[in-house]
């Protein structure tokens, strides 16, 4: 169904099992109090940076001209790019590179980079405009949506409060494996999206 999807795609995009020990990299330090108001924070800015381009997406992309279906082709490829990155390791070592550049002087990583771009980062943020658009844009499936979205990042915040432990528990091959597995999903799903933007302009495709 439709929710399923949605739920298979922000949980790719966003990642929480790889975005854990990212975390817990960035908040090293950190008395275990802080570690978990650290965790709550990026949360919820994420949840409000995602919930903004779900809400008002399309209405940005008309006020700059860009069509709906233009958007879905060229977010599709975006997601189709992220994935290959996946499969290849080469997301999470931009993310590493950025939690190594952020480390040193970032007082407060919570905010930047750990909710932006780390969690809510331009793949996450071009899902929700495109998921959000589907089914006719009704308001019931903008705030199933939404509700999707709060149910992904819930678990991104567990995944932050026992950060250390899913570390320690699947270890770098265990996460890599289930990095690459999240990757062949997300580009399955991005090819669909891929053709459903140029299905609107008749290129259609016989199943």
């Amino acid at each position: 169904t439709a929710l399923i999807g949605a739920f298979a795609t922000l949980f790719v995009i966003i990642d929480p099992v790889a975005v854990a020990p990212l975390f817990m990299a960035l908040t090293q330090g950190l008395e275990p109090g802080q570690r978990r108001a650290a965790a709550f924070r990026a949360t919820i800015t994420a949840f409000l940076v995602l919930t903004v381009f779900g809400l008002f997406g399309d209405t940005l992309l008309r006020l700059i001209g860009v069509s709906l279906n233009s958007f879905r082709i060229s977010g599709g490829i975006l997601l189709f790019l992220i994935a290959v990155e996946m499969l290849f390791e080469k997301r999470t070592q931009r993310r590493q590179n950025t939690t190594e550049a952020d480390q040193s002087h970032a007082h407060d990583p919570s905010i930047f980079p750990i909710a932006v771009p780390l969690v809510a980062g331009p793949g996450a943020m071009a899902t929700m405009v495109l998921l959000a658009s589907q089914n006719g844009g009704t308001w019931e499936w903008i705030l199933s949506l939404h509700v999707i979205l709060l149910s992904v990042l819930v678990i991104t915040l567990v995944m932050f409060l026992i950060g250390a432990k899913i570390d320690r528990l699947l270890g770098r091959n265990g996460i890599n494996v289930l990095t690459r597995l999240f990757g062949i999903l997300l580009a399955a799903l991005a090819v669909q999206i891929v053709l459903d933007g140029l299905g609107a302009y008749g290129l259609t495709l016989v199943e």
